[in-house]
């Protein structure tokens, strides 16, 4: 990855979407804070940034199902996927003791992550906030005394926060799964054995594992699929799926066999797999 790439991130730096994008090109690069999911598209579309960075699945919270239509409607190709560990720790100002906390603050997503740890200290009041990193920048710029945030290592190195509870998590196995987006298609000659693709089926019995034993019976294995409603028509869903397979050949033919029982049939991108967590 060349000096300097530009990674569009939603949230600002040292939020997970930084430590993601660290993790797949390393740190010599220059992230682009965005405010929402959708504004990352745009700076893309925009030739703001080179690259998204986009959280598609939680291993607590489930899919994040409006970023599988962003994809689809932008028409960016998926060129990588990133696994993070989830680990989340309360930070303080340096001097700020345990017994001082009045308030924690953090996104929904990570407080409802920590409800176990939260239900001993009923004294701490909980407030949402749109970014785990922001809080800890707020609790910084303003000097908070009474604020613990709720977020992850590199916002406590950056924003010069000490950690007073590490692992705060219910569930030490948490993880989220990012995935890489750019404008036009992978580099040529980039190693690919994963593919995530979208289509729909008519609504009739058996036309959606017509399709699926397609891939069985070429032995491309199915990692994941997820069905979303089509916006305004009853009965009609995109299938989102996940596919990894070992021969490329047999892909190829699953593929073209499947566009025979399928419409709107859409590759969203060819990539490597990648689940190190």
């Amino acid at each position: 990855m060349k000096k300097g790439t530009r990674v569009a991130i939603q949230g600002i730096k040292a939020s997970f979407h930084e430590e993601a994008a660290f993790k797949f090109f390393g740190k010599d690069i220059q992230t682009i804070e965005c405010t929402s999911f959708k504004h990352t598209c745009e700076v893309l579309e925009n030739d703001g940034a080179d690259f998204v960075v986009m959280a598609i699945e939680n291993s607590i919270a489930g899919s994040l199902l409006p970023n599988y239509t962003l994809i689809r409607e932008y028409n960016f190709a998926v060129v990588g996927e990133v696994y993070l560990a989830i680990q989340l720790h309360l930070m303080a100002l340096p001097g700020v003791k345990f017994e001082d906390i009045k308030y924690a603050t953090s996104h929904p997503i990570a407080i409802r992550q920590c409800v176990d740890f939260f239900e001993d200290y009923p004294q701490i009041q909980i407030i949402e906030s749109n970014d785990t990193a922001a809080c800890a920048k707020r609790i910084k710029e303003e000097q908070l005394t009474d604020t613990v945030a709720i977020a992850n290592t590199l916002a406590a190195e950056l924003y010069g926060l000490n950690i007073i509870e590490r692992r705060i998590e219910s569930n030490k196995k948490n993880f989220t799964r990012f995935l890489i987006l750019k404008k036009g298609t992978a580099e040529e000659g980039a190693p690919i054995n994963k593919a995530s693709i979208c289509f729909q089926v008519s609504n009739h019995v058996g036309a959606l594992v017509k399709v699926l034993n397609i891939f069985a019976d070429q032995q491309v294995n199915l990692s994941k699929i997820q069905s979303m409603p089509v916006l305004g028509k009853r009965n009609e869903y995109y299938f989102y799926v996940d596919m990894e397979w070992k021969n490329m050949e047999a892909y190829d033919k699953a593929v073209r066999q499947a566009l025979k029982y399928t419409v709107n049939f859409n590759i969203m991108g060819e990539y490597q797999k990648n689940d190190k967590v």
